[in-house]
Formats: C-alpha cells, sequence, structure tokens
C-alpha cells in the first residue's frame, strides 16, 4: 500500500465533515488532519481522501483554494467525500478542478446526510479501509 492521507474543510461546530474524516482515516489506518492545521502535502500522497461541505449551496473558500492549490505531483489519486443536507455540489466542483489540474479522481465518492451523520460512521470506515489501498 502506498502513502495514504486524509484531508478536510469543516467548518461548523458540529463538526459534520470532520467526523466523517476522522472515521475515514481510521478505516484507512491514518490520521485525518484540517486543511486549517496543514494547508499543503508535505509529503506525496499516493491516495488523498479530501472533503467539505457546501455552505450556503457553495465550496467553502478555504477549500477551493486547496484544491487550485495543489500540485499534481504531490498526490497520486483522490477520494472526495462530503456532508451537506442534499447537495454534492462540492464534489462535483473538486473533481471538475481536479481534472483539469490531469489528477486523478476516483469516480466512486463519499456522502453523508448532515442528519445522518451516526449512521453513516461505520460506512465511512468501511470506505476508508476499501479505498486506501
Amino acid at each position: 500500500m502506498g502513502r495514504v492521507e486524509v484531508r478536510y474543510c469543516s467548518r461548523t461546530k458540529f463538526g459534520n465533515t470532520r467526523r466523517i474524516a476522522e472515521a475515514i482515516a481510521e478505516g484507512a489506518s491514518v490520521n485525518a488532519v484540517s486543511i486549517d492545521d496543514e494547508p499543503r502535502l508535505s509529503e506525496k500522497a499516493d491516495i488523498l481522501f479530501l472533503g467539505g461541505a457546501p455552505y450556503a449551496n457553495i465550496m467553502a473558500p478555504e477549500l477551493r483554494q486547496y484544491a487550485e492549490e495543489l500540485d499534481p505531483d504531490m498526490v497520486g489519486k483522490i477520494v472526495l467525500f462530503t456532508t451537506s443536507n442534499w447537495s454534492r455540489r462540492t464534489v462535483m466542483a473538486l473533481k471538475k478542478i481536479f481534472k483539469e489540474k490531469g489528477i486523478t479522481v476516483a469516480e466512486d465518492y463519499f456522502y453523508a446526510h448532515m442528519l445522518n451523520i451516526d449512521g453513516k460512521i461505520e460506512a465511512a470506515k468501511q470506505f476508508g479501509a476499501e479505498n486506501g489501498v
């Protein structure tokens, strides 16, 4: 298995995206790190799980900046995840950014409805285990 990293952007007091990121990271046997704490990858990741949620149906500006500034040479493949009330717009926007940069993006992504985070923790762990190889 290559190097796996989990990065996320979580902006609410509930920490829904953080909780899903931590579950994915547990499944992949790594740590989840906020993009606020590490705005750039320090080492190349063969697989990068990256997630965030839309706020007022718009991607968080700091997540967009992270995506736009990600060096394609620092990542092999990106696997996306998101939490929200109903929109998967963040995933679609991130896919577009990364594909334009020539970065491979997994077709499958993980989605957890913001009102069912507890019910998705085990599935997130499984997603991390299955996609972190």
